[in-house]
């Protein structure tokens, strides 16, 4: 699914999903990060600094925790 971009693109209002998803096709972010599990989860602050990386799902309630944190960081500009 996350290959077909058109389907991607119509699956997210199905969804209710309003905001940008990132598709990484080329797998040029997956080899950046020298990943090697799917589902990761990496959390970049405002300043571009990878913050947090976790590998397989779960972990909602330390990822909210952070990612709230990171949303009330200021600006770095």
């Amino acid at each position: 699914m996350e290959k077909d971009i058109d389907a991607l693109t119509e699956l997210l209002p199905l969804l209710g999903i309003p905001y940008p998803v990132a598709a990484d096709n080329l797998r040029k972010t997956w080899v950046a990060y020298q990943n090697r599990y799917w589902p990761a989860l990496y959390l970049i602050d405002k300043a571009g600094h990878l913050r947090f990386v976790k590998a397989g799902g779960g972990h909602e309630p330390e990822v909210e925790s952070l990612l709230q944190t990171l949303l009330n960081e200021p600006s770095p500009h």
